[in-house]
């Protein structure tokens, strides 16, 4: 089999999520480096005096423990990366916090605007937008310290970078909704359609260096509720919701050297739900 990936080493963050363990095992299976990041997760290490771990089951694979938001360990991470010989010329920018709103009881309306708490707020952003950021500035900063001569990044969007969310898929009536109806919180929109802005700028810092990209995905099928599934697959023109898997591809394509000339673009695989 041949390896794509054998060059690159890519720290992904929020590797525990959903997609996350999908892009960790896309690159494991065609024969790169992963570093795993998350800010929980790891059982074997939370509690330990360390904040990573070499797999026992895959050497070419890291489990880091961290918080994204926080400068100090950021850069701390990618020292002791150094020093594992896991320094990544590749990142995942895929860290998010996304309320399941289909799956959960909001009768207090928590999650729309009138009532979102600016604390929440904050934290959201704090993880996709100044989390990305920094993962971003310390992965730079150590290709041009150690020489590292071209680095890739991909920055996780969502359908609803380019569209707004329909809020209609989580009222209780689709047709009448009211003012105690669950709603995905402002906080999502701007972060998803934020990561974009930050592609366009790294694109264009140093292009010779560094390359970045977008990658937009649609909703993933995660036994959500019969009313919610009907709901949201009268407006995808596929008329389902994507697979756990549906995204290897893309991420392979988007790391690799078949990718080697786009640069600051999108690459949107939602079943043509953005085309409405």
């Amino acid at each position: 089999m041949v390896n794509l990936l054998d060059s690159k080493t890519v720290l992904i963050t929020g590797s525990q999520g959903l997609l996350g363990r999908t892009y960790v095992d896309t690159v494991i299976d065609n024969g790169g480096k992963v570093i795993a990041c998350d800010i929980s997760g790891f059982d074997e290490i939370e509690n330990d005096a360390k904040p990573y771990l070499v797999s026992k089951k895959y050497k070419n694979l890291v489990y880091y423990l961290c918080d994204i938001t926080n400068e100090s360990n950021v850069k701390k991470m990618f020292n002791n990366l150094g020093k594992l010989n896991f320094l990544p010329n590749s990142l995942i920018n895929n860290a998010a916090r996304n309320p399941k709103l289909e799956n959960i009881d909001n009768k207090k309306g928590f999650f729309r605007l009138e009532n979102f708490s600016l604390e929440e707020f904050k934290l959201d952003l704090e993880v996709s937008l100044i989390g990305s950021f920094l993962c971003s500035k310390y992965l730079y900063i150590n290709a041009i310290k150690n020489n590292i001569s071209k680095i890739n990044i991909i920055n996780i969007s969502s359908d609803l970078g380019i569209i707004s969310p329909d809020q209609r898929l989580y009222s209780k009536d689709e047709l009448n909704p009211n003012n105690d109806d669950p709603v995905k919180p402002i906080s999502y929109s701007i972060c998803k359609h934020g990561i974009h802005g930050l592609t366009k700028y790294l694109a264009t810092y140093d292009p010779l260096k560094m390359r970045s990209n977008t990658l937009y995905p649609g909703g993933v099928y995660t036994n959500q509720n019969t009313e919610f599934l009907e709901r949201i697959n009268r407006r995808i023109p596929l008329s389902k919701m994507a697979e756990r898997n549906s995204y290897k591809g893309a991420i392979k394509f988007l790391l690799g050297d078949e990718s080697s000339y786009m640069t600051g673009s999108q690459l949107v695989i939602d079943g043509g739900r953005t085309t409405w």
